[in-house]
């Protein structure tokens, strides 16, 4: 079974998204690169660490347009990490209204989360307790699929 690497995520501002992961969010800057040709944009890539065998990677391309995500939910594309505990999701909370990070709560049947932009509007979401995800394939869920792209509501 596959497990995930790491994620990687185009940014604006190396510095701010460096001080927005390190201090904010905690998380160990453990290794960077840059060059000067990524289809032909100067880049560096800062790596970091979540704690296991997981990173996230931020890019900065100097010159490279900016994705255009007008008119998408603004997390229907985010990226989601587990507190320990639900104690810890009260300090995550407190941290990101101590730090000045706009966030808001939302509850998913018995998770609680927090939602919040990073400095280049990238959604962050940290959930308690973590998502159970089963190891088997769910027939039911690939119906569901199905009728959704046929144009029928997944009920």
């Amino acid at each position: 079974m596959l497990t995930l690497d790491h994620v990687v995520m185009p940014v604006r501002d190396a510095q701010a998204t460096l001080k927005f992961y390190t201090e904010v969010l905690e998380l160990p800057l453990v290794e960077a690169f840059s060059g000067d040709d990524w289809d032909g944009y100067p880049w560096l890539m800062m790596i970091f660490s979540l704690g296991g065998k997981q990173e996230l990677v931020a890019v900065a391309l100097k010159g490279a347009p900016q994705p255009d995500y007008r008119g998408v939910p603004v997390d229907a594309r985010h990226y989601a990490l587990a507190a320990a505990s639900e104690a810890d999701l009260d300090r995550w909370r407190g941290k990101l209204a101590e730090a000045g990070v706009d966030h808001w709560d939302e509850v998913h049947g018995e998770q609680s989360s927090i939602y919040f932009p990073d400095p280049d509007g990238v959604i962050f979401e940290i959930t308690w307790p973590a998502s159970r995800v089963p190891k088997l394939a769910n027939p039911s869920a690939l119906e569901a699929v199905r009728r959704w792209v046929k144009g029928t509501v997944a009920a």
